[in-house]
């Protein structure tokens, strides 16, 4: 016999009225046309619950207890990268079986969610301490302080971009059709290698590396764009230079040139790429251009130097200004990195 349909809420208050009138469970039974034992057990739920809504079922009983339950949540927060077939191997082995779909239920229950881990630079004790140090002696920098730095920093980026995603509306066994796949091309179908600067007043210089860059052609850069850049962005005399602390930038011939060219170079902490505002610029443009499509190489660099030179000084500004955050974050979780 198959479950019968249960009666609609507003016919529930008809027998609830009809039984407060004064009628018997017969005649509302006749008058309804509902069987006199659902009467009865409306009315007498109604006495006890006060109500003719249907309350929560308890439903089948859960395969886990609270604490099996509490125990997978310490399982998973002590190990992020288990997966949850390990996850029922574990419990199997102490004698609970339960399925892939019971695991991300409850991990779903108390908040836990499965994501990419971000790939972030690899941070040894002497990197957390002296990201610690940079933080803490930088705190008490207000904004005018900011505002004279020029940063600076070098990325690849590809004609066709790399390891980007990209989702598709389809239907099941329509992954392979041509409109729903993403063509690749090995190495991104070739890269350029760009270095350049910007403050809070602006973007400044953006040069194209030609090659593999070496010191010497890091020192020309610098020698060609680094000083026009901060006369044109207006940062006056005490301003201050970012680079991070790769070999080229810290080598000997560069450091001679600074000291002689009387530039001040800010104090930097290795692997610290969320301290560096730059980065945020660097996915602006990168979003940009390859909105854009590039074809070639040539047209790469050009929709480049557009795009870098479109960015708004006002974005600048606002990312600097907040600079003071990036301090406080790397503070709170203690050197290590943050969600910049």
């Amino acid at each position: 016999m198959g479950k019968s349909k249960e009666l609609s809420v507003d016919l529930k208050k008809r027998i609830i009225d009809l039984n407060k009138s004064g009628k018997s469970l017969g005649a509302i039974s006749k008058q309804l046309q509902v069987p006199r034992a659902t009467v009865q057990t409306i009315i007498r739920k109604y006495k006890v619950h006060g109500t003719v809504v249907s309350l929560p079922r308890s439903g089948r009983k859960r395969k886990l207890s609270h604490a099996a339950e509490r125990r997978l949540v310490r399982m998973v927060k002590s190990q992020p990268r288990i997966t949850k077939k390990q996850v029922c191997k574990d419990l199997e082995a102490d004698g609970t079986q339960v399925s892939v779909s019971t695991v991300k239920r409850v991990l779903h229950r108390h908040g836990l969610r499965g994501c990419r881990a971000r790939k972030k630079p690899l941070l040894q004790k002497r990197h957390l301490k002296t990201r610690l140090k940079f933080a803490a002696d930088h705190m008490d920098k207000d904004k005018t302080f900011w505002r004279k730095v020029l940063w600076s920093d070098e990325t690849k980026i590809e004609l066709f971009g790399h390891n980007t995603q990209q989702y598709v509306w389809r239907r099941k066994g329509e992954a392979f059709n041509p409109r729903n796949t993403m063509p690749t091309v090995k190495h991104g179908g070739g890269s350029i290698m760009l270095w350049r600067c910007f403050a809070a007043s602006g973007t400044g210089s953006l040069q194209k590396v030609n090659g593999i860059m070496k010191k010497e052609d890091y020192l020309q850069i610098l020698q060609e764009n680094l000083k026009p850049s901060a006369r044109r962005l207006g940062l006056g005399r005490s301003w201050v230079f970012q680079q991070d602390n790769d070999p080229k930038h810290t080598s000997k011939v560069v450091k001679e040139w600074l000291n002689q060219a009387r530039i001040k170079v800010l104090e930097w902490p290795s692997q610290s790429p969320d301290l560096n505002p730059i980065e945020n610029m660097w996915t602006v443009l990168k979003k940009r251009v390859h909105a854009r499509k590039p074809s070639h190489l040539a047209e790469l660099h050009q929709f480049c130097q557009e795009e870098w030179s479109n960015i708004r000084p006002e974005a600048c500004q606002e990312l600097v200004d907040g600079y003071q955050k990036r301090l406080v974050a790397v503070k709170m979780a203690k050197g290590h990195v943050t969600k910049y």
